[in-house]
């Protein structure tokens, strides 16, 4: 039997590229990463993973826990400041949540409402 031997990437549905650009690549900080693909996208390097935006017209996240974030599908990352990144969501308008569980984290949504989880390293 094949085992899986790690992550590679996740496939990510936005709206409007330069909104989502300017979350991923400017708010959070991440690096553009080399996309061999024609149709409307960009890719983001995260150590070995990658985030894959990918244009989609219409689309709309639903968030069947709007309570609690993070009972909602949504991708998680270690980040070495929390404090410091949370700054940078707050500077730019992003919608956030702090963990209800304790921990130091807190969840943030893009600007089309995809969760993604910041966790204190």
């Amino acid at each position: 039997m094949t085992e899986i031997e790690g992550p590679l990437h996740v496939a990510v549905l936005v709206t409007e590229l330069s909104k989502a650009e300017a979350f991923y690549g400017g708010v959070l900080g991440l690096k553009k990463a080399v996309r061999p693909m024609e149709f409307p996208g960009v890719w983001y390097q995260v150590g070995t993973f990658q985030i894959h935006l990918i244009v989609a017209s219409g689309q709309q996240t639903s968030l069947p826990n709007a309570e609690k974030w993070g009972r909602n599908p949504h991708m998680a990352f270690a980040v070495s400041s929390l404090e410091a990144v949370k700054a940078r969501l707050l500077a730019a308008d992003c919608p956030i949540q702090m963990s209800a569980s304790g921990r130091t984290a807190l969840f943030a949504q893009d600007p089309d409402g995809n969760v993604i989880e910041l966790s204190q390293a």
